[in-house]
């Protein structure tokens, strides 16, 4: 069966308006649609690292016991569970990235390439 969710915990833990600490949370696979859409958006438009925000919001569907997870909160975020999110996404969602055959140019021996779809060279 294929896993579409992951549990995870913040390093440090995002703290609501009320004090109360959040850190356990859920991320889910992202759609084609969670990756497309944001790129209407006009804080994307103006800024391209803001769909980091956007991403995040649409993909985590649980963070402790807040009712939902939107761009102020993951904007909230301390640097180091923004980063340790970014990386849990890149992991889920591109976990299987496809490979090519290919043989080193310098010593000749067979190897794997991953293509990379998000790198313009």
């Amino acid at each position: 069966m294929l896993q579409t969710e992951y549990e995870f915990t913040l390093p440090k833990g995002y703290i609501d308006v009320h004090g109360t600490l959040h850190k356990s949370g859920t991320m889910r696979l992202a759609t084609a649609a969670d990756e497309i859409l944001p790129l209407r958006d006009p804080r994307v438009q103006q800024n391209a690292a803001y769909i980091t925000v956007i991403l995040l919001s649409r993909v985590i569907t649980k963070l402790g016991s807040l009712p939902a997870v939107d761009t102020k909160v993951i904007e909230s975020l301390f640097s180091m569970d923004l980063a340790f999110l970014q990386d849990l996404y890149q992991r889920i969602n591109h976990e299987n990235a496809p490979e090519y055959p290919a043989v080193c140019p310098k010593c000749g021996e067979k190897i794997t390439v991953p293509i990379n779809f998000t790198m313009a060279e």
